[in-house]
């Protein structure tokens, strides 16, 4: 914490500035187009990090080298976009290194691990540019409102979209028990179409295992969580108080299920180590019939994948959330988001990268970020806009997504595959918003150790390294952790 302290106080020095011309936030800013104050026609370079956006992705170059040219013709903005790479691996810990290291880009994407740098004062608040924007306060949606008023470092306009379970068309056909869950996807139906894959292989001896996930159980917990009654971040007990629903009874009879899918090989026991690609790889090799997706484009950029793979018989199928206490993917959180972009406060161009933000919301910058590269995503034709083989398999939105695009062609075809739209429906029709908060500074510290010893003993338990006898004596070192402190301030805030 000394060292970034330090950095800080190194970047902020350096990028002080006398000129009397003040940004939205409160700091000085070039007139746009200019890189420096005193009228210099050179490009602004805009350095940006943003997870597999670097300069070995082809496809991002030129979505940004397209970008510039786009920001120029319309805006008149001189522009000149620099990818920073980040070695492979975990991306939020790669970005918190280069982060700390003193390499702090104009416009950051976070996949967590923003609370750290925003506590202290590295990112941007958005709030006065937003209300000043031309496009982006018309695009938002309740829930980015919501999250940018608690929380206004991180910017994402995105629909609501959870992960969602998906399986390739050919095997979920071959399963006798496909229909029963369909029609009812209770948690003992899910378990008897699992156990089926596992013993029936319809992939000719594949798949290995039913499901698995990338590095822990989060993304399977958007299938079980609220059958088992886990459908908020704290649960209202008999007598009207709250406790945290993964030290609940709850919570055990969910991992007892899910130490069942593990002992009895449903469940990938190599789960724990996956990263997000080779999660994705042992989807498309084979290996894991079931693997959860965002809901929306991403499940359609797998489905195009799949049938590059497998044919078109390999189409993607959605799985319903498990059904039980009740049904859904789990409560949105709406106190911030969990991954988006920030402008860093100690840039000098503050105003010109919101600038880029905004015209990305506009008609013509949807054009570009929704579409893709006109004659290979999609063509126009007949006054209409015709989408691609290319744009389903291939293309996503770099920037926003909102849920209704304004385009000034309209389209012929829509802008979801079958995957993509069946799940955002899905996701709309389970909806619920969580009871969550942001954890209070004070806590912020104890919170991430608690959070660890529920990852170590969950993993323990679904392992078998642990016996589910022991949950009790996880409770109680959660509470001595700083859990009692917590649940006290739970109770006095949550309304």
């Amino acid at each position: 914490m000394l060292f970034l302290v330090v950095i800080l106080a190194v970047v902020m020095a350096a990028c002080g500035s006398n000129d009397p011309k003040q940004s939205a936030g409160g700091q000085a800013s070039p007139e746009p187009g200019n890189s420096q104050p005193g009228g210099s026609s050179d490009p602004v370079t805009l350095k940006i990090v943003y997870k597999d956006e670097g300069t070995v992705n082809p496809v991002s170059v030129k979505f940004f080298e397209t970008l510039e040219k786009a920001l120029q013709k319309d805006e008149g903005l001189n522009v000149k976009f620099e990818l920073v790479d980040l070695a492979q691996g975990s991306y939020a810990e790669n970005l918190n290194l280069l982060l700390l290291g003193g390499t702090i880009p104009d416009i950051i994407y976070f996949q967590g691990g923003d609370q750290q740098i925003s506590g202290q004062g590295l990112l941007e608040d958005l709030t006065p540019y937003i209300e000043k924007s031309t496009h982006i306060k018309n695009i938002m949606e309740p829930h980015n409102t919501a999250r940018m008023t608690s929380y206004p470092y991180l910017l994402w306009i995105k629909p609501l979209a959870p992960k969602v379970p998906v399986i390739r068309a050919d095997w979920f056909h071959a399963m006798d028990s496909s229909k029963a869950l369909m029609e009812n996807a209770t948690i003992d139906n899910y378990y008897a179409f699992f156990k089926e894959l596992v013993e029936k292989k319809p992939g000719k001896g594949k798949p290995n295992y039913a499901l698995t996930a990338a590095g822990d159980i989060a993304e399977i917990n958007f299938i079980f969580n609220t059958a088992f009654g886990l459908d908020t971040t704290w649960l209202k007990k008999d007598d009207g108080t709250y406790e945290y629903a993964k030290v609940s009874q709850k919570e055990k009879e969910k991992l007892t299920f899910y130490h069942k899918l593990y002992k009895e090989g449903l469940l990938d026991p190599q789960f724990i180590t996956k990263q997000w690609d080779t999660k994705e790889d042992a989807f498309y090799k084979g290996e894991a019939a079931v693997i959860t997706g965002t809901a929306g484009k991403i499940l359609d950029l797998y489905d195009g994948r799949m049938q590059q793979l497998g044919g078109k018989e390999a189409k993607l199928v959605v799985l319903p959330p498990a059904k039980g206490e009740g049904q859904g993917f789990g409560a949105t959180d709406v106190t911030k988001e969990s991954r988006g972009l920030a402008i860093s406060s100690q840039s000098p161009h503050k105003d010109i990268a919101f600038k880029v933000f905004d015209y990305l919301a506009s008609p013509k910058g949807q054009m570009l970020d929704r579409l893709g590269f006109e004659n290979e995503h999609y063509s126009v034709a007949d006054g209409k806009i015709e989408l691609k083989d290319k744009y389903y398999g291939e293309w996503y939105a770099r920037f926003w997504e909102p849920v209704e695009m304004k385009s000034e062609i309209p389209l012929k075809t829509p802008l979801l595959g079958e995957p993509g739209s069946a799940s955002l429906k899905m996701a709309s029709d389970y909806y619920t918003e969580d009871n969550n908060f942001i954890i209070p500074e004070q806590f912020v510290a104890n919170w991430d150790a608690m959070n660890n010893l529920y990852k170590e003993y969950s993993m323990d338990f679904i392992g078998g390294k642990r016996d589910l006898s022991e949950f009790d004596k996880f409770v109680e070192e959660w509470y001595a952790a700083g859990g009692k402190e917590i649940t006290q301030y739970a109770n006095e805030n949550i309304k």
